[in-house]
């Protein structure tokens, strides 16, 4: 038989050796039922090939579809996305009716296409057809995607000219285009003059507060229909606790007792609403009513999986313990056999980062590449942060590569790759790259290449950049701003750094930290020092970085009483003292020649076991010749870092200046037989 030679590649036998393909491949042809059954079979599974076959079949027998038959088939297509297939069998029906235009306008809708709808609804109105409440919604739903709120007026007074208005299912569709177009009155005014409501005008209304983060409405709403005798159902409270994410009092006290009705009712342990409520725990920081939730719910889908692991990443500071529990939960989403989605490797490749967990971080992205999710632009941003934080730009350029889809928080990704690695030359030809591509650069990618001319001191490129910046609307974003201020420093110009600091709109503490360090940069101590003091006028705290610039200040003038002051007024401001705070004022003690109350300092701090600052102190000990200060920091310092050159490169430095060759000549040697190399010098001019 033809049927048993000719086989279709990938197909069950039961469908090979049936009744439809025998036929099928006899060429036979169908009546309308049968077809019209294969076709909306193939449109509720989602499996287009019944009705492909179909279709295929209705050409090649010559066979004449009814309209019906025919508004199958374009329901079909339009469901499936094929919208070209879907309008060119539109336009070879002889005469379409008002379902034909319905199926049309809803695929377009589905995908997106809200224009190419819209044109739809006009053609349905220019052949006079009696447009019904879908034709309606359809329009509606373009204005309200759209946020066109003219155009959903004038859909509006059509819909009461054609006497629809009392029809619950458009009093809905009105009621989101109002609230999406930001018309929280009219919506609310169309609701409490129309006849007609159901659950979902209610639900309907509550969304839409909730969207416009109107909370006290919201709740009011609430109660309301509560007391009208409708039910609270699991979509309404999830919408409601959407609202109570916020970290704002409110936004917890709400919260809190919506969770108590919830219990009443016996809704906590329905998956949609637990979802809601741990989310809600998790984003406030509640960790522990999260988990509580999280451990009560009986079936959990990758959605709750999803909200308990961004509950422990989505910390401004993740920790190393919720860093480990939320890989326990990525290993139980894997013993259940549950399917990570984009969102679970995007949250589990941030936690990797935040920790620095490397081994594990690789091991994600072996599991992005087995799902095949590698494409999406979210992972890919977070696997060349990973790359970039391992040193490892080029495994992070793969990445940026093979990612089609490349949006702007991808290409700030690399670019702040590149500058964090040094690696400055191809941050820039990167940049224009983006700007070559017609890309548009962002305020946190105008940042990162500033900060990379600043690394490279190129001003004329640094003012080319500015430029583009003023152009392009990023100028007045402090971030940009900041960046100027720090580029035109490092460039030696500060009169431009002043100057963009003063254009600069309420600066943060940023914006006075990088001024105050660049000051002190430049040797201008006491203008670093009237600088805070007018920082502090403006009631603007410091941190651990202004600090370290008014420390630094504090040391270049040889201001050492002052230094000791704000070194002490610190923890007035709740501000920890680093060990880059103690190496100035070891820095402060050097540098006025008190080598030993610079000793005796390091010695009583919490920091007498770093390296970094008995370097610091053997450095003031070359400046005054003291080799017997420096003989001990040097004694320590090779202690603690063995293989370090630069420490036994001052020591010998000192002895020399000192003119005790021999001892220079005994470090030299201690070098050697330790296979100590000093690394050579390296120059980019």
């Amino acid at each position: 038989m033809l049927l048993e030679k000719t086989k279709l590649p990938g197909l069950p036998k039961f469908f090979i050796f049936s009744p439809f393909y025998e036929r099928f491949y006899s060429h036979q042809s169908f009546d309308s039922v049968t077809y019209t059954k294969l076709v909306q079979n193939s449109t509720k599974s989602g499996c287009m090939l019944h009705g492909k076959l179909a279709h295929t079949q209705i050409i090649k027998s010559a066979f004449k579809p009814c309209l019906f038959l025919l508004n199958n088939l374009l329901n079909m297509y339009s469901k499936a996305g094929e919208m070209d297939v879907a309008h060119r069998l539109f336009d070879k029906m002889s005469k379409p009716n008002l379902v034909s235009y319905n199926s049309l306008i809803s695929g377009y809708n589905q995908m997106g296409a809200f224009d190419k709808a819209m044109q739809v609804f006009v053609e349905a109105r220019k052949a006079c057809l009696k447009l019904d409440k879908f034709t309606y919604a359809g329009a509606i739903h373009v204005c309200a995607q759209n946020g066109d709120l003219k155009l959903g007026k004038l859909i509006h007074g059509l819909i009461v000219v054609r006497g629809l208005v009392e029809k619950a299912y458009l009093t809905n569709s009105l009621i989101d285009m109002y609230f999406k177009c930001e018309r929280a009155d009219q919506a609310r005014f169309l609701f409490e003059n129309s006849k007609e409501l159901d659950a979902v005008s209610w639900n309907t209304l509550i969304a839409g507060y909730v969207r416009m983060n109107k909370k006290e409405e919201m709740l009011k709403l609430l109660i309301s229909m509560h007391r009208n005798g409708l039910n609270l159902n699991t979509y309404t409270m999830g919408s409601v606790l959407k609202a109570c994410c916020t970290n704002t009092d409110i936004g917890i006290m709400y919260g809190e007792m919506l969770h108590g009705c919830l219990m009443k009712l016996g809704l906590d342990v329905d998956i949609f609403v637990g979802t809601a409520l741990l989310d809600m725990y998790a984003k406030k920081g509640e960790l522990n009513n999260a988990i509580k939730i999280f451990k009560i719910m009986p079936n959990r889908n990758i959605v709750m999986y999803n909200a308990m692991i961004s509950g422990f990443t989505d910390a401004e500071n993740i920790s190393k313990e919720c860093a480990n529990e939320a890989c326990g939960l990525f290993f139980e989403i894997q013993t259940q056999g549950l399917k990570p989605s984009k969102f679970t490797f995007s949250s589990m490749l941030k936690a990797c980062n935040a920790v620095e967990d490397f081994v594990y971080g690789k091991q994600i992205h072996a599991q992005v590449c087995k799902y095949n999710l590698q494409s999406d632009e979210f992972i890919g941003s977070a696997l060349i942060e990973l790359y970039s934080l391992m040193r490892s730009t080029e495994d992070g350029l793969k990445c940026f590569r093979s990612t089609p889809m490349q949006d702007i928080v991808l290409w700030t990704s690399m670019i702040a790759g590149y500058v964090q690695n040094g690696q400055f030359e191809s941050a820039l030809y990167l940049f224009y790259k983006l700007l070559a591509s017609g890309g548009r650069p962002d305020e946190f990618v105008t940042s990162n290449v500033l900060s990379a001319c600043a690394d490279l001191a190129t001003a004329r490129l640094g003012e080319l950049v500015h430029g583009h910046a003023i152009k392009s609307g990023l100028g007045n974003f402090r971030i940009v701003q900041n960046s100027q201020i720090c580029m035109y420093a490092k460039c030696g110009d500060m009169d431009s750094a002043d100057l963009t600091f003063q254009e600069t709109e309420n600066p943060d503490v940023v914006s006075w930290s990088v001024m105050i360090c660049s000051y002190a940069q430049h040797g201008c101590a006491r203008g670093a020092l009237n600088l805070f003091g007018l920082m502090k006028e403006f009631g603007i705290l410091p941190n651990h970085i202004t600090f370290t610039g008014v420390l630094s200040a504090c040391s270049y003038g040889g201001l050492v009483e002052e230094g000791l002051q704000y070194f002490e007024s610190m923890k007035d401001y709740d501000v920890e003292a680093s060990v880059e705070h103690y190496c100035c004022v070891v820095d402060l003690f050097g540098r006025a020649g008190r080598l030993a109350e610079a000793e005796n300092f390091i010695l009583t701090s919490s920091f007498k076991d770093n390296p970094v600052i008995w370097r610091a102190l053997l450095s003031s000990c070359r400046v005054y010749k003291d080799t017997v200060t420096g003989k001990r920091a040097a004694r320590k310092v090779i202690e603690l870092e063995p293989q370090e050159a630069a420490s036994y490169v001052l020591l010998r430095n000192i002895y020399a200046d000192a003119a005790l060759e021999p001892l220079a000549a005994s470090v030299r040697e201690l070098m050697q037989q330790r296979g100590v190399k000093k690394k050579p010098g390296l120059s980019w001019i």
